[in-house]
This record gives structure tokens, sequence and C-alpha cells, in this order.
């Protein structure tokens, strides 16, 4: 199953001290909506039970989100082009990991490599959007060209799932906000190894930079016809 984790009560304080409500947005338009898949690939889901957990409810919604006219982007992670190849982010790989670490962490995320394969119990549909990024976010400038891609079909508001939490999909999630995109992170659609990672990053961006919903909330209430109301 999913995580099943409970936000801390004085995150909620925060939120109704700062906002007056828990939710900024009350329904998106969904034809102007994407769920950006964030980092389901092989390498970083295939031997995690958390993010292994998460499919099913990612498919869920990408499949109630096509069937309203929205979109779907997947986004995977390539940091070199070959396996001799230089990274593409060596601040990272040089600075951040022991040399076993990095060589595993830039190997398993080569061009064409079996672990940036999208996983394989997650279901890519012709006609949606599949992209790479180089760092964290798929938002910074440089890093993927999903902006562009997004932008060019009317996009608006995003639903961001996918691994690790309070890693990319935190970081997109912060950077999307920032071009102006309506951004909800989906709670159970999104993973991390450890719990308590998992509430940081949401909760990190429940307070200043989007909503946080189920993947039930999503569907059942965030998809509806028209425009989201501000406050």
């Amino acid at each position: 199953m999913p995580h099943t984790v409970e936000i801390p009560a004085y995150v909620i304080e925060r939120i109704m001290a700062k906002r007056g409500r828990l939710h900024v947005f009350d329904s998106f338009d969904a034809a102007k909506t994407a769920l950006v898949v964030i980092d389901m690939q092989n390498f970083f889901v295939a031997d995690v039970d958390s993010a292994r957990s998460i499919c099913p409810n990612i498919n869920r919604l990408a499949a109630a989100l096509r069937a309203k006219g929205g979109h779907v982007a997947w986004v995977q992670m390539e940091l070199a082009d070959t396996a001799d190849a230089p990274s593409k982010w060596p601040i990272y790989h040089d600075y951040f990991f022991s040399p076993t670490k990095r060589d595993a962490h830039k190997h398993g995320c080569v061009a064409g490599s079996d672990g940036v394969k999208i996983y394989k119990d997650l279901r890519v549909e012709p006609g949606d959007i599949v992209t790479h990024k180089r760092r964290f976010s798929a938002f910074i400038q440089g890093s993927s060209d999903l902006h562009d891609r997004l932008q060019s079909i009317g996009i608006e508001n995003l639903l961001i799932a996918g691994t690790v939490t309070n890693f990319c999909c935190e970081t997109s999630a912060r950077d999307a906000m920032m071009l102006d995109y309506r951004v909800v992170m989906v709670s159970d659609a999104c993973a991390a190894r450890y719990d308590e990672d998992h509430i940081v990053g949401l909760t990190s961006v429940w307070q200043s930079f989007g909503d946080v919903r189920t993947a039930d909330d999503c569907v059942q209430n965030l998809l509806q016809a028209g425009q989201p109301r501000p406050r």
C-alpha cells in the first residue's frame, strides 16, 4: 500500500493561519491540466517497496485525467549519454556521493539503459508526453523541455506524482509554482524511502507552493469543469 501518513497538526495550523483554508484550488479544468509523473523508472522503483506501491494510484489518476481530456507527462532522470561519458550533473556526482554510490547513480541513469525505462507496472499511453531531465527539478532552466511542451498545449495546472517526494517531486512542484502553474502534490501517488522524508516533502509544498490532495480527492473533487476560484 502507498504511504499512510498524517501531516503534523502544527503544519495544518500554519496553513490555516496563512490561507484561512486547507486548499487554495477548488477545481481544475481537466483540459488544461497535466499529471506529471517523475522518475518512476526502474533504477528508482524496481527495488523500492514504497515506490512500487504507488503505481496503481498513478495509473488510476492518469486514466481519469485522460478520460476528461487532460494530459499525462512522464519524466525520466537521464544523467549520462553512455556509461563512459561524463556526468551531466558533475557537481552532484563529484561532491554528494561516495565513489561507489556515484558510479551506481550515474550508471543507473544512462540514456537508453534499463534503469531509465519506465517501471513495468505503469501504463504509458500513445499521446502521453515522455521526456528526460538532468536535475532534481524538471522545471529549472536547462533541466528538460517539459515546460515548453506543456506551454505548447495550454497547460495551466499540474498534479505532481512520482518519486522521490522530497527531492525531485518537491523541487519540481516548487519551480512549477514559480513559473505560475497551479500545483497539487498527490500524497498517495508520491513516494519516498522513509515516511518522515515523504511528510517533509509534502508539508514544504503545502505551506507555500501548492496544495496536497489524495488521488481520490483529485479525481472526485478537483478535476471538475471550470476554472479554479481565487480567493
